[in-house]
């Protein structure tokens, strides 16, 4: 067991964790970040972030830097570690990660998100040979190649984009008659001469030999089947939480994802939850960014009534 005695042990380092750990390192609490990837989550697979304050135009991979840097000159520490459990430990709690336990004060969950899968045949014999969930990643392996995008939302219309700079053609599949992203992506991809879209549709297969060659496609308007060709689909269907290990607690939602007060507090005193693992309306670097600081604020009160409460038992 790792002796140290932590004010807070921040679960995930994407925005809301990183912002969390800035704030409460600042605050001069003992601070642990513990990360089962690389810090940045889902903004080391982003190419251009361009609605943070600030930034007209920032790198994914840039800003994730950033974000570590700052928590780590203030005095947070980093590990690598899967979080598998959390006990209660008197009026401790006990992390549980990769074969080692931590104690600390409160816990902050910022586990963030995974994508969803489609969940059709062929998705995950061809997962690296021609599907692929991040255009950041995999996108310059289809130059001059036919490429796929599933999806209506901020990312599949925004990836959709970035990929014709790779890309000969791009067709969006949606199961609807109207994306959903912000305006302003819609309009750069009903604009973009590289892009189609094929509206009220769905995959239902995945197909190939050695790597994806097309898709078995049906239209939900008229149950038509057809295949299309293509060299590789990337699939942006949404988010799952990443919160089977904290389900034991009692605090996540029939959907996976946990619920808080304005606060950031779970129903467990002294554990908050903060960024896309949150039931929450909207889900971009700048909300998890916002919740970080919150929950970092709400640890710190916490913590100074429990030493508080410490100091009376002596």
């Amino acid at each position: 067991m790792n002796k140290s005695i932590y004010d807070v042990i921040i679960i995930g380092a994407g925005p809301a964790g990183l912002t969390a750990a800035l704030y409460a390192s600042r605050g001069n609490m003992k601070t642990l970040i513990i990360e089962r990837g690389i810090y940045g989550g889902q903004m080391q697979k982003t190419e251009e972030i361009e609605n943070y304050p600030a930034f007209k135009k920032i790198l994914g991979p840039e800003l994730s830097q950033q974000m570590y840097d700052h928590a780590i000159h203030f005095g947070a520490e980093y590990v690598y570690g899967i979080v598998s459990s959390i006990k209660e430990e008197g009026l401790y709690k006990k992390v549980i990660a990769s074969d080692k336990e931590y104690i600390t004060k409160t816990i902050i969950i910022a586990a963030g998100a995974d994508y969803k899968k489609l969940g059709v045949s062929g998705e995950k014999e061809f997962a690296g040979r021609g599907v692929s969930y991040c255009a950041v990643c995999d996108g310059a392996f289809f130059r001059g190649k036919e490429i796929v995008v599933i999806g209506g939302g901020d990312s599949a219309v925004e990836e959709a984009n970035y990929l014709t700079k790779f890309a000969d053609r791009v067709t969006i599949i949606h199961r609807k008659d109207k994306l959903k992203a912000q305006q302003i992506l819609q309009n750069r991809v009903l604009n973009n001469p590289k892009i189609d879209i094929i509206w009220n549709t769905v995959v239902e297969n995945i197909n190939g030999i050695d790597k994806v060659s097309n898709l078995k496609i049906k239209n939900l308007k008229n149950n038509e089947i057809n295949h299309f060709n293509c060299d590789g689909i990337f699939i942006y269907v949404g988010m799952n939480p990443l919160s089977n290990p904290f389900k034991e607690l009692g605090i996540t939602n029939p959907a996976g994802c946990i619920p808080t007060d304005e606060k950031m507090e779970t129903k467990v005193k002294g554990i908050y939850a903060a960024g896309d693992i949150r039931e929450k309306y909207l889900r971009q670097v700048i909300t998890a960014s916002g919740d970080g600081s919150i929950a970092a604020q709400s640890a710190q009160h916490y913590v100074e009534e429990l030493d508080e409460k410490l100091k009376s038992l002596k």
